[in-house]
């Protein structure tokens, strides 16, 4: 079972790459097929199967609640090309239509703000005492759970959540990326 499917609920920041639980077919193929070193087909097929049964979450008669936040680096990447690209972008902002799932876009603009470059994805447990952390690393992700962790890891989305477009905002941005490609 993943870490999405016990989280009550979820809030994530993404610096360079495209959220996995709002990701086409395409994208996720396109990044499986880069690892580094290249994956077995037979693995690809299993990532990408495990990475669309784990975008279940925010579908159902109870989905769980996403606070997704993409900087705008990660909209402008093309990883499999134009075409992939403006799929995926107009695949966000359809995602973002739904009312369990908030995204929020950090333009260039903004400049700094706090975990620049680091993915962050927060799991909120039924009780606080279940949260956990995960930051993705070259070598797999590490999972935090003291105390003081997650109270950083709050502290930096709600910066990042403040600091971020609103949600309707950021959809006509994601267009606006999407009809420049």
């Amino acid at each position: 079972m993943t870490l999405e499917a016990r989280a009550a609920r979820m809030r994530a920041a993404y610096v360079i790459h495209m959220p996995g639980l709002l990701q086409t077919t395409d994208h996720a193929l396109t990044l499986f097929r880069a690892v580094v070193p290249p994956l077995a087909e037979h693995e690809v097929a299993m990532r990408l199967t495990h990475r669309l049964q784990r975008q279940n979450v925010l579908e159902g008669p109870n989905p769980t609640p996403y606070i997704c936040i993409v900087h705008e680096a990660a909209l402008r990447m093309q990883f499999g090309g134009t075409t992939v690209t403006r799929e995926q972008l107009h695949h966000l902002a359809e995602k973002s239509e739904q009312p369990n799932v908030h995204l929020l876009v950090i333009p260039f603009t903004t400049g700094v703000f706090p975990g620049a470059g680091q993915t962050v994805f927060y799991a909120e447990g039924p009780v606080p005492q279940l949260d956990t952390v995960q930051i993705d690393n070259s070598h797999g992700p590490d999972f935090l759970h003291s105390k003081e962790q997650l109270s950083k890891y709050r502290a930096h989305l709600d910066r990042m959540e403040q600091i971020a477009l609103k949600p309707s905002e950021s959809r006509d941005f994601i267009h606006h990326v999407a009809r420049q490609l």
